[in-house]
């Protein structure tokens, strides 16, 4: 099956200078954390406080390109930060970055040394079309809370990820659903690598490039394509 990704008009005209690398990844080997995807994760780390030079993540450019976009659609950006704001919070603070497994790992490292928002879908869990689309606010969210799977609803006009099923992350790249989340058990996944204006397109396909080879590297034989930036 080809997987096909449209972004709509109206997120578009939202913002203009928004652009994605999308990676399709088959025959991967998913595990444990191990010491390498840990040793990926620090080193993402210091890259991170290189970047940023002692200022806030907040404070680089491309997060408050993406606060301005969080607020237009009427979400607050202090209180649902993107992806890679939160998770450049996280890799400055005593806690560090997470463990997860070693696919999410490899591509939350990326998001933080790059300071772009990146997520990962399992293949073979994404039901037809994927779509960037604003929500009409009857779409459903299946999420866990309390321990106890739970639908929600996404509010009218937020900008989400969706397939022909439900919502798979909402606000954009703020919370993933647990439908599609890559587990130790994942072996097809498709990573998506965002970026506003002011980042220059050629600096969401390095982190494309990079993050393609780290897969290489640690599901030698996996079967890897980058899509040109849309």
């Amino acid at each position: 099956m080809t997987l096909t990704l449209t972004v709509s008009d109206e997120v578009r005209a939202l913002a203009p200078g928004f652009a994605h690398v999308a990676i399709e990844a088959k025959g991967l080997v998913n595990g444990p954390s191990s010491e390498g995807t840990s040793a990926l994760l620090d080193d993402a780390a210091r890259r991170l406080a290189a970047r940023l030079g002692g200022r806030a993540p907040h404070e680089d450019p491309h997060m408050a390109a993406w606060r301005a976009v969080y607020t237009a659609f009427g979400a607050k950006p202090s209180r649902t930060r993107n992806s890679a704001e939160a998770l450049a919070k996280r890799a400055l603070s005593d806690a560090g970055l997470p463990r997860i497994n070693a696919l999410v790992d490899v591509y939350n490292a990326i998001s933080v040394a790059h300071l772009i928002p990146v997520g990962g879908e399992d293949l073979d869990r994404i039901q037809g079309a994927m779509r960037l689309v604003r929500a009409t606010g009857e779409e459903d969210f299946v999420t866990v809370a309390a321990g106890e799977e739970t639908v929600e609803h996404p509010d009218a006009g937020e900008v989400v990820w969706r397939d022909e099923t439900g919502v798979t992350c909402r606000r954009w790249n703020w919370r993933q659903g647990p439908r599609t989340r890559l587990t130790e058990e994942s072996t097809s996944a498709l990573f998506l690598l965002e970026s506003l204006a002011p980042m220059p397109v050629a600096e969401v396909e390095k982190a494309g490039a990079e993050l393609a080879k780290l897969l290489e590297k640690f599901s030698p034989g996996a079967r890897i394509t980058v899509h040109a930036p849309a």
